[in-house]
Order: C-alpha cells, then sequence, then structure tokens
C-alpha cells in the first residue's frame, strides 16, 4: 500500500505578509513597520532554511489521550534553563577561594547583591525541583512503556541525563564551602572511593589530590559550571530530536484501534 504524503503544516497567519493589491497605493510607513516582523523572518529563513526544520518539531502529530503527564519533560527543561540563567549571574559574584572566599562571596550575593538572595535560592530550590521532576518523568517513562522499541536510544539518553542531573547537584554542593558541604562532600567523595575498580580513581579525580583544598573547589566548580552543563545541553539536544522524529506514545490505558476501525473513520 502506498504511503501518503502529508502535506508540510501552514505557515502561521502572523508570519505572512500582507499581499499588496493591485493599484494600491503605497505602504505607509505605520503599515511598513507592522509588517516588518515577517520581512525579518521571510530574511532569516531564505538564508537558513529554518521553516522547514521548526515546522517539523512544532507541527507534528499527537496521541489520543495526552495529558499533563506529557508535560513532565519539558517542565523538567524549563527547570534546567532557569538553573543554567541563575547560575550565571551567580557566578558574576561567586569566587571558588577556599580561603574563605568562596563562603565570603555567596555571603555577599545573600546580604548585599540586588536580588541575590532570590536568585540564589531559585538556583539552590530549583535544584530540588530538577531532580524530582526528572525522577518523575522517568517514572513516567517506564510505567507508560515509552522505553520500548523504537525508543531504547532516547530511553538510554534519559537515563545518561538522569545521571547527569545527580552529579550536577553533588558538584554544586561543596561550592557554598560551609561546614556542612564541606563535611557531606568528603563524605560523599568517600562513598564513591569505594566503588569497585575506578572507585578511588574517582576519588582522587574529584579531590584533586589526596586532600581535600583549594584544587578540590574549584575542580568542582568546573565540572558543575562547564563540564556537565554543556554535556547535558547536547544531550538534551538528541532527546528533543529523538521525541521529534519518533513521536510519544499513547498512554497503555487506551485500546489500540484496528484497521476495521480505521478504515471507518476515514470512510
Amino acid at each position: 500500500m502506498p504511503k501518503l504524503k502529508v502535506p508540510a503544516p501552514p505557515i502561521p497567519e502572523p508570519l505572512k505578509p500582507r499581499p499588496r493589491r493591485p493599484g494600491a497605493p503605497k505602504q505607509k510607513p505605520l503599515d511598513a513597520a507592522a509588517d516588518a516582523g515577517a520581512h525579518v523572518v521571510d530574511w532569516v529563513d531564505e538564508r537558513t532554511s529554518l521553516s522547514g526544520g521548526l515546522r517539523w518539531m512544532m507541527f507534528r502529530k499527537v496521541p489520543k489521550g495526552t495529558n499533563w503527564f506529557y508535560t513532565l519533560g519539558s517542565a523538567t527543561m524549563f527547570a534546567f534553563l532557569s538553573q543554567a540563567v541563575t547560575g550565571v549571574f551567580l557566578a558574576m559574584y561567586y569566587r571558588p577561594d577556599a580561603a574563605g572566599g568562596a563562603y565570603e562571596s555567596v555571603r555577599h550575593i545573600n546580604d548585599d547583591v540586588f536580588l541575590g538572595e532570590f536568585v540564589h535560592g531559585m538556583h539552590k530550590w530549583g535544584s530540588s525541583v530538577m531532580v524530582i521532576l526528572v525522577f518523575l518523568h522517568m517514572a513516567r517513562t517506564f510505567f507508560f512503556g515509552a522505553y520500548k522499541y523504537p525508543r531504547e536510544l532516547n530511553w538510554v539518553i534519559g537515563v545518561a541525563l538522569l545521571i547527569l542531573t545527580m552529579a550536577m547537584s553533588f558538584t554544586g554542593y561543596l561550592l557554598p564551602f560551609d561546614q556542612r558541604s564541606y563535611w557531606a562532600t568528603i563524605v560523599g567523595v568517600n562513598i564513591n572511593g569505594t566503588g569497585p575498580l575506578v572507585g578511588p580513581y574517582l576519588s582522587d579525580f574529584l579531590r584533586g589530590g589526596a586532600e581535600f583544598g583549594a584544587t578540590t573547589l574549584s575542580r568542582f566548580y568546573a565540572i558543575h559550571m562547564m563540564l556537565i552543563p554543556g554535556a547535558i545541553g547536547a544531550l538534551i539536544g538528541a532527546h528533543l530530536y529523538l521525541v521529534a522524529k519518533l513521536g510519544t506514545t499513547a498512554p497503555p490505558w487506551l485500546k489500540a484501534e484496528t484497521a476495521e476501525e480505521l478504515r471507518e473513520e476515514r470512510a
């Protein structure tokens, strides 16, 4: 049976420039300004051809029964973007100095910087929100059977994102460099050191030597700020590509339509 070719989704009306009628007077400046957005989009699209990819990503079929459970992935991505934005602002004032500079910079952010306590609170509690959302999203994927063929690779990427999220929380916990974060990180690194084969090497890598010190704080800061966010961003891009390519699964409580029912609907 030949496959039906689905036409490309139409461009939204606000992005279409209004055609000039024959014999109509020249556009007034206000009318030209109203169409400026459409002309800019046309100019960019003519040189990049991004509209095809955006329409492929945005306009796709959604299975019946889609509900709020399917928004957990988008909520997790929004939490990551919030962490990235607030983290950039915090990095403008933070100093990874083990000799009191790290703790003093966090105190300065909370007490002296305009909206510093608010931004720091968003980053601190946003990390917990992101961890919770990642676990809920993974649970929804597992119980809905969305990890099965042909979405196994997307499930593997999701597991990697879960591990990286936990690693980002662990490395960020040390950065205030107070008593609680210092001793909690020592416990965490020592637990990692008990792992088979790679455990001792991993703990030495995280400490940056045999003892905790300035190198440890700088290493955690670099991993937390550059290494892990870059890896998460790349994997999120691959994750979204596979979601758009393979689509989403219907809820397990919905009965699959038979060929007879499909023929009746088309008729």
